[in-house]
């Protein structure tokens, strides 16, 4: 049994102006989350209730009885789904103090977690579909920890999400103040209005269309392969029975060389585009319902985000979080000056450490955004160094040794089998290798990075360069790792400490690699990490 803390009185959330003023005997009251969060769980009981209802009614057979006892079980698991919800409804509670934020909850186990306003970055909303449509909004106090560490309430009404939102904001800056008063590197001061939202980068309908162009996805028959696991749970169908494809190959087979070679090459061709559309078709609407909407701004308190058709999500993002930053880009839209910019943050965004801040944009929209982050781009004059030439040889017969291994063992089996295949398998199997070496060779010339006095800038990739930007200021460790190879051949890899992500560089020279350490310590070294936390 959970004893009762005691918090220092204060107004309740939901109380109004009229009421009875503070106290010290007045207690912060516990509050529930909005009732119809229970039906938002009763849905999604009912929701998860209907693959059980149909997989008893096709394994018993689709007769009354067996519609009767799927039906019978879809309710079952409905109704204690929807029973569980209320319950847990019921026994979860939320208490707003002067000093943190305490949810209780646990149905036979109680927990209790209490989190102090001053350890809370900031509090996001998000609406998945059916929470927008009655009204409802999850809330979400990012804590710094990252993940399920994280705390949140689902669900309350937007305007009650907002009212909360807006509170532990102003206790949290409340609390900050007061430290800083207390530890006299402040003073007290009427607080100014807060700015209005700059708009630095967004995406209209058209800018999403061309994006969902570039978004070419087959995920739509990776779905339908994952269903056609269940067939034989549905249907009289074996797939795995060899006889059965064979016939299908055989009548199709027939089929189209009725055809004649002209329309055996429309068909091809029709085939063709079916897939491109397809294609399209689904990376259009991945792209419409994920980023519609989508705007990032810069405000008082950092990066706000909002984006999402479905699922709408409003982040926060203080500056002095941004760890760092990756500027990504695909072979396609690199040619047509298309990027990624995602900022890796204390933050998770949809599990991941980084957010995505402007998910398909030029250099030139990209470069602003960089600098409010207080990052810079690279500079012409920068002073690039490329990984180590012993290290490109290494991957160079690494890369190829699997398919000379393949050439070898090739020529003796078919020596011995097929010996007409020899001079067909063995060449392909060289010209694999001497490609992948070549490849090897090549990218070495994009693996580069740069050290200046604020920051540490790596690149690699050939047809689809990425960018990874840290400052030195807010690393936390460096660490020289060299295997077997490396040791004897003089590189190492540098592993940055990076809060939030991982930032490690391939193949330096090990004189480089210490020097670079040597550098980036120093800088820590002389980092008052206290103020980067109210930078």
């Amino acid at each position: 049994m959970i004893e009762p803390v005691d918090q220092p009185a204060h107004k309740p959330l939901d109380e109004p102006a009229s009421g009875p003023a503070d106290g010290p005997d007045r207690p912060p009251e516990p509050q529930r989350t909005a009732p119809l969060s229970v039906l938002v769980g009763a849905l999604g009981s009912l929701q998860n209730a209907i693959f059980p209802a149909a997989a008893a009614i096709f394994g018993i057979g689709i007769s009354a009885k067996g519609l009767m006892i799927g039906i019978g079980i879809g309710l079952l698991i409905a109704v204690a789904g929807s029973v569980f919800t209320y319950v847990s409804w019921r026994r979860l509670t939320y208490t707003i103090g002067t000093a943190d934020i305490r949810v209780e909850s646990g149905v036979l186990s109680r927990a209790a977690r209490s989190v102090p306003f001053e350890r809370i970055q900031d509090v996001s909303l998000e609406q998945k579909l059916i929470p927008r449509v009655l009204g409802l909004v999850a809330v979400k106090f990012e804590t710094g920890a990252g993940g399920g560490e994280d705390l949140s309430l689902t669900y309350l009404t937007e305007d009650a999400g907002e009212e909360l939102r807006q509170v532990v904001r102003e206790r949290r800056d409340a609390h900050e103040g007061a430290a800083a008063i207390e530890s006299g590197d402040g003073h007290a001061a009427a607080a100014a209005p807060e700015p209005a939202a700059e708009v630095i980068f967004a995406m209209d309908p058209p800018r999403l269309f061309r994006f969902g162009l570039f978004e070419f996805s087959l995920a739509v028959f990776a779905v339908l392969a994952g269903l056609l696991q269940y067939a034989e749970t549905f249907a009289d169908l074996d797939l795995f029975n060899a006889e059965l494809w064979e016939m299908v190959l055989e009548e199709q087979g027939s089929t189209i060389a009725a055809l004649g070679p002209y329309m055996q090459l429309a068909g091809a061709i029709a085939g063709l585009i079916a897939v491109f559309v397809i294609g399209s078709v689904t990376g259009m609407i991945r792209v419409f319902t994920r980023d519609w909407g989508f705007l990032l701004e810069r405000t008082a308190r950092g990066f706000r985000r909002r984006r999402g058709l479905f699922t709408k999500t409003d982040v926060v993002m203080p500056i002095h979080r941004v760890q760092a930053l990756k500027i990504g880009t695909r072979l396609i839209r690199y040619r047509f000056g298309w990027h990624k910019l995602e900022f890796v943050s204390l933050a998770q965004d949809a599990g991941s450490s980084s957010h995505v801040v402007a998910p398909f944009a030029q250099m030139h929209e990209i470069e602003p955004v960089v600098e409010i982050a207080g990052f810079h781009l690279p500079k012409p004059d920068a002073d690039w160094h490329r990984a180590s030439e012993t290290y490109r040889t290494v991957h160079m017969v690494m890369d190829a040794l699997p398919f000379l291994l393949a050439a070898i063992i090739a020529g003796i089996v078919l020596a011995i089998a097929s010996p007409e295949w020899i001079m067909v398998a063995v060449p392909i199997l060289l010209l694999l290798a001497a490609i992948s070496a070549g490849a090897a060779l090549y990218s070495w010339q994009f693996k580069r990075h740069t050290l200046d006095e604020q920051q540490i800038i790596a690149r690699s990739g050939i047809m689809s360069p990425d960018t990874q930007i840290a400052t030195r200021k807010k690393l936390h460790s460096v660490e020289v790792a060299q295997g077997p190879i490396a040791r004897l051949c003089g590189y190492a890899t540098l592993h940055l400490g990076l809060a939030g992500g991982v930032f490690s560089i391939p193949g330096v020279p090990i004189e480089r690699a210490l020097e670079v350490r040597r550098k980036v310590l120093d800088t820590i070294a002389a980092t008052d990490f206290s103020e980067l936390e109210t930078a």
